[in-house]
């Protein structure tokens, strides 16, 4: 039995992560679009690898993850005797997923959500892997259905003929923003940064656009704050990896800076996230990555730096409050100082997945 989830991403890359029967094919999207080859990961550690090593990115390893406690819910069943061996084991499964990303949260909540149906799953007595496959795809659809949802309220921020600036590569995010805008009837063009050093906007983000037809052009990561200041951008979009309960935005490295320019220049900055982590309440309950340095002497395999130099590399960098002009999410839209009132409607942190009981 084979099932995708992701069968109603609407983008170019739409069926990044399948499980099919006892595998989890990931589409390799360090060489996408200019190869479509599938990394096939036959357990959790092959999944929490192919995630660590950039296979897949942007929301594709919450998807990823999925995947990998479903592998992990298959070789529970098959090779622990017992419900504690089993339990032991999917959540040394889950443990080991959660850990291959801190920066963002939605790995964390997918599979914490997992875990919980698990435990119950195993307190009825019942085989652990259709209940997790099952969890899994509502988790999926869910997700897709906050997607949208967030694309609704962001599209009414911008205006027919806006030109929007984006930085790395935000998936339905944007794309979910970037239909409703064309569905309302307006026109956008869209200027993308290359996104050093995988190039995810240039590969990724700018080809879904143009998929889209939306005129699309590329700039490097310097060229920002000059088209900004030349009026050549109308609004900075990102996705964000994680919204604190203080307001920041830790999204992709460089971020800051164009976040910078932009509240220099006039130029609204919109952060678009399902909803802020009610676990990190201030910045400093974000553990930020830190990749290894090599990674930026080199570029879509080859090397680009000098042999004499080493690199530095912050995944990820965290933007005040006070330079974010709005969080548009599931829910809404908030001022990056009132993120409590995401909860306020009394809905937890967890409300989207699927429940113990499930």
């Amino acid at each position: 039995m084979s099932h995708d989830i992701l069968a109603s991403q609407p983008t170019l890359v739409a069926q990044s992560v399948l499980l099919d029967g006892d595998v989890v094919r990931i589409l390799d999207r360090r060489v996408f679009p200019f190869e479509k080859v599938w990394v096939e990961c036959r357990t959790t550690e092959d999944v929490a690898r192919a995630i660590e090593e950039m296979v897949t990115q942007s929301s594709g390893p919450w998807f990823a993850a999925a995947g990998g406690m479903m592998l992990a819910a298959q070789a529970a069943d098959k090779d622990a005797s017992t419900v504690d061996g089993r339990r032991t084991a999917i959540h040394a499964a889950g443990q080991r997923l959660i850990a291959t990303r801190k920066t963002n949260n939605h790995i964390r909540e997918v599979v914490t959500a997992l875990l919980g149906v698990a435990d119950a799953t195993l307190s009825r007595g019942e085989d652990l892997a259709p209940t997790i496959t099952a969890a899994a795809v509502a988790a999926s659809d869910s997700y897709h259905q906050r997607s949208y949802r967030l694309g609704q309220f962001a599209a009414e921020l911008i205006p027919d003929g806006a030109t929007i600036l984006t930085h790395c590569w935000a998936e339905s995010y944007l794309t979910q923003t970037v239909a409703a805008v064309l569905e309302s009837g307006k026109k956008i063009q869209a200027i993308c940064t290359e996104t050093r050093p995988y190039l995810q906007g240039a590969r990724l983000t700018a080809e879904s656009l143009a998929e889209m037809d939306v005129p699309t052009r590329l700039i490097t990561d310097a060229m920002p704050a000059h088209l900004m200041a030349r009026g050549e951008v109308d609004l900075f979009i990102t996705a964000a990896d994680r919204v604190t309960m203080d307001g920041y935005v830790v999204n992709k490295v460089g971020t800051l800076q164009i976040a910078l320019a932009a509240h220099a220049l006039g130029v609204p900055y919109i952060a678009l996230v399902h909803a802020p982590d009610a676990e990190a309440r201030v910045i400093a309950d974000v553990e930020m990555e830190d990749r290894n340095g090599d990674e930026v002497l080199h570029t879509l395999g080859a090397r680009t730096a000098s042999h004499r130099v080493s690199g530095i590399y912050p995944a990820f960098d965290a933007t005040p409050p006070r330079f974010v002009s709005t969080i548009a999410t599931d829910r809404g839209r908030f001022a990056p100082l009132d993120m409590d009132s995401y909860y306020a409607d009394s809905h937890n942190a967890d409300s989207h997945y699927p429940k113990e009981n499930a």
